[in-house]
C-alpha cells in the first residue's frame, strides 16, 4: 500500500531519532581517552557500528526528501517553490553549523576555525539531493547515483595513495581551504578534514540513495527495498577489496556497506512500528533532530569552556572506579537529559525548524 503524498511516518521518526541519540552518545564520552572500541570511530580503514551513524542520519535525509518533497514535485507550478525552499533551509543548516564552529573557535581557543563540519555536510547533502527530488526523474536520480559511485571510485583508484593526509581528498581541502581544516600541521602543509569538499561526494551518494529507498517505501514495494538493501550489502563488501570502507573519505564501498544496513534498519523499522504498532522509541529525537544536535552542540561546548565537564567525569571515575565505564556512564546521561529536553518539547508540541 502506498503513503499519501506527504504522509508522516513515525518509523521514520523514531529511525532518525535513535540515530540522533546515537549521535549524542558516541560524541560526548566523559574521556575520549577512554572509550569502548564500538563507541569508536575506525582510525582509517574499517566499518565500527560508530560509523554507521552519521550515514544512517543522511540516507534518512534522503528518505525524508522522498516523502515532502518529491510527491509535491510532481506539479510542475510548484517546483519553484519546492527548490527555494529547499536551498533555504540548507543555508539555515549551514549557517548553523558555521555559528557552531565559531562559538567552538572563540570559546575552546581552537587554533583555527573550522570551515567544514557535519552540519555543513547535512545541508550540502540536502540541497542538492533536494533539487535532484524536485526537478529529477528517478531515472536521472539513479543515473546521478550511478555516476557519484563509479566517478568518486575512479578519482580515488587513481590516486598515488589513499593513506591519511596524502589521498586526494586530504590534498584538496588542504590546497582550496587550509588552515581552516579539522586537521592542519603548518610544518609539514598538510591537513584534512573528515567533511571535506571530495568526500562529499560519497555523502551525496549516500543521500540519493536515501531519496531511492524512501520512494520505494513511499510506494508499498517492500521487498524491493529489501532487495536493495541485500544488493547494496553484497556490492559494498565485494568492493571493499578494491576501495576499503572508510568514513573519512566515504568511499564508495562505505555507501553501500552502510546505506545497506540503513535501508534494512529502515525496512525493520517499518514493518515493526508502522505495520504492527510498536512503539515509535526515538521518535522524539527524530522531529527536532536538528534541534537536538545543534542544542547538544552547544551545551558541550559550554560544559567543556567552563570546566563543568571535567568536573562531571571526574566525579563519574570516583563513583565508578573505572575510567571507560565512567566515560560512557557521562555520554549515557548527557543523551539522558536530551532526551528529557526533547519530551519536554514534544509534550508541548514544540517542534523548532531550522
Amino acid at each position: 500500500m502506498s503513503a499519501a503524498p506527504g504522509a508522516r511516518l513515525a518509523s521514520i521518526d523514531a529511525l532518525r531519532g535513535m540515530t540522533v541519540a546515537a549521535m549524542l552518545l558516541v560524541n560526548n564520552p566523559g574521556d575520549w581517552g577512554h572509550v569502548y572500541a564500538p563507541l569508536q570511530h575506525a582510525v582509517w580503514d574499517g566499518c565500527t557500528p560508530t560509523d554507521l551513524v552519521f550515514p544512517f542520519f543522511l540516507l534518512l535525509v534522503g528518505v525524508s526528501l522522498a516523502f515532502s518533497v518529491a510527491p509535491r514535485a510532481h506539479d510542475t507550478a510548484l517546483r519553484p517553490a519546492l527548490a527555494r525552499g529547499v536551498v533555504q533551509r540548507a543555508l539555515r543548516i549551514l549557517a548553523a553549523g558555521a555559528v557552531l564552529h565559531l562559538l567552538i573557535w572563540w570559546a575552546l581557543d581552537v587554533a583555527h576555525f573550522r570551515l567544514w563540519g557535519v552540519l555543513q555536510r547535512i545541508a550540502v547533502c540536502a540541497a542538492g539531493v533536494g533539487l535532484l527530488a524536485v526537478y529529477g526523474s528517478r531515472r536521472l536520480q539513479g543515473v546521478v547515483l550511478l555516476a557519484l559511485l563509479l566517478g568518486y571510485a575512479a578519482v580515488l583508484m587513481t590516486a598515488d595513495s589513499l593513506a591519511p593526509l596524502v589521498n586526494p581528498a586530504s590534498r584538496l581541502d588542504t590546497a582550496l581551504f587550509a588552515p581552516w581544516l579539522y586537521q592542519w600541521d603548518p610544518v609539514t602543509g598538510r591537513g584534512h578534514d573528515p567533511e571535506g569538499l571530495l568526500s562529499t561526494l560519497g555523502a551525496l551518494a549516500t543521500t540519493l540513495l536515501g531519496l531511492l529507498a524512501g520512494q520505494l517505501l513511499r510506494a508499498g514495494r517492500l521487498r524491493a527495498l529489501g532487495s536493495a538493501a541485500g544488493l547494496a550489502l553484497l556490492l559494498g563488501w565485494v568492493g571493499a577489496d578494491l576501495l576499503p570502507w572508510n568514513k573519512q573519505l566515504w568511499t564508495p564501498s562505505y555507501v553501500l556497506w552502510t546505506g545497506g544496513w540503513a535501508m534494512l534498519a529502515l525496512l525493520l523499522a517499518h514493518l515493526l512500528i508502522d505495520q504492527r504498532g510498536w512503539p515509535a522509541l526515538g521518535r522524539r529525537f527524530g522531529v527536532n533532530a536538528i534541534t537536538a544536535y545543534l542544542g547538544s552542540g552547544v551545551m558541550t561546548v559550554g560544559l567543556i569552556a567552563s570546566g563543568a565537564w571535567a568536573a562531571l567525569q571526574a566525579s563519574a571515575l570516583a563513583l565508578l572506579g573505572d575510567a571507560a565505564m565512567a566515560s560512557l556512564a557521562c555520554a549515557v546521561a548527557f543523551v539522558a537529559v536530551w532526551w528529557a529536553i526533547m519530551w519536554w518539547l514534544d509534550a508541548r508540541r514544540l517542534y523548532l525548524k531550522i
